[in-house]
């Protein structure tokens, strides 16, 4: 690549803007120009705007860059928003009707009918619904999204599996990291030896976009999964990292060994030098107690999905169990790898060209 995309940060200050400067630092593709946050932080240099929570170092040209106004006036045609629903369902329209290519971390839009949720590895083909949105046409601007955490990595376990078997029934238990709830997060003596089994809306949420990843694009719109999934979410006490216990009931019968080689060989990227995506995006587990979250996390450079423990299911088909790092994979690298996919695909060019 000539040269690097000019990129901008909604939310800036917040955990998952954090992690998104943390991953872009020397991205060969991507430039932070500009970053965005509350109105209390615009103005302020950013290493004054934002206490850094990340165990590697704020980079210093980060550090002195002043905090825009989070308005699309002045911001690059490329944002990565690391926004709460609430105000994402506000702000992102804007920009994307000012001509953007919004990739959002946010849960705001992600089950809209003309809004792609995608992971590059799961259902590229889902980018088409670019052309139904309405900026598109207009300004050439545009909208895509990632899923929420806890669905990623049980989203990627099970797609080599669906194409291969297919899937009619999905129980999943999740073991969630306090850093999905974001900073300050859980308080100390709520999480401390103790498990809380409510996240709010999660459960709805992992439900639905499971079934939308795994869907087929049909026209102009998305067909979920017609399988039935029942998820129960909780929190723990650990810092990073989601695990997850899964069941599962096949369409056709499979062993050991297929299912393990449907893990192996899923490799849909390979080849497309997209520098976010693993190696290996499905790492197997073979010791009897792992995944584990401190030990596993940062495979593939946190995007790599690991899975252990398979075995027969005495109500279901199979199951094991699921490990990826939710602010990562889960989140900022995510949106990162999109914007990556739709480089590659030439949707990432100015908009003016877009448009023409």
């Amino acid at each position: 690549m000539q040269s690097k995309y000019p990129i901008g940060i909604l939310g800036a200050t917040g955990m998952v803007g954090q992690r998104f400067i943390q991953l872009l630092e020397n991205h060969p593709w991507f430039e932070i120009t500009w970053l965005a946050a509350s109105d209390r932080s615009s103005g302020k240099l950013y290493g004054d705007a934002a206490k850094w929570r990340l165990d590697t170092p704020l980079p210093e040209r980060i550090a002195q860059m002043r905090v825009s106004v989070a308005e699309p006036a002045g911001a690059p045609k490329i944002i990565f928003a690391a926004l709460d629903s609430d105000i994402a369902k506000e702000m992102e329209p804007k920009f994307a009707a000012a001509g953007c290519a919004v990739v959002s971390n946010s849960s705001a839009f992600r089950m809209e009918p003309n809004v792609p949720l995608v992971i590059p590895e799961v259902n590229a083909e889902h980018l088409h619904l670019i052309e139904e949105q309405p900026w598109r046409k207009e300004s050439g601007g545009y909208m895509v999204t990632n899923p929420n955490c806890s669905a990623i990595g049980l989203v990627l376990a099970l797609k080599p599996l669906e194409e291969r078997f297919g899937i009619e029934q999905i129980f999943v238990t999740t073991m969630q990291a306090v850093s999905g709830a974001g900073y300050p997060g859980v308080p100390s003596m709520d999480i401390l030896g103790n498990v809380v089994p409510y996240i709010k809306s999660e459960e709805e949420k992992m439900e639905a976009e499971t079934l939308k990843l795994l869907g087929k694009l049909t026209g102009s719109s998305v067909t979920p999964l017609p399988a039935r999934m029942s998820a129960h979410c909780n929190r723990v006490a650990v810092e990073d990292g989601h695990t997850e216990s899964v069941s599962i009931k096949l369409k056709k019968p499979a062993t050991r060994e297929e299912i393990l080689a449907a893990w192996a060989e899923f490799k849909p990227l390979a080849g497309q030098n997209l520098p976010m995506a693993p190696e290996q995006p499905i790492e197997w587990a073979p010791q009897e107690d792992r995944p584990q979250p401190r030990l596993d996390r940062n495979r593939g450079r946190g995007m790599a999905v690991t899975v252990g423990r398979l075995r027969p299911c005495g109500i279901l088909d199979w199951k094991f169990t699921v490990l990826s790092h939710n602010t990562v994979r889960g989140a900022a690298g995510a949106a990162i790898l999109n914007a990556e996919l739709l480089a590659s695909l030439g949707k990432l060019e100015p908009v003016a060209v877009a448009h023409a």
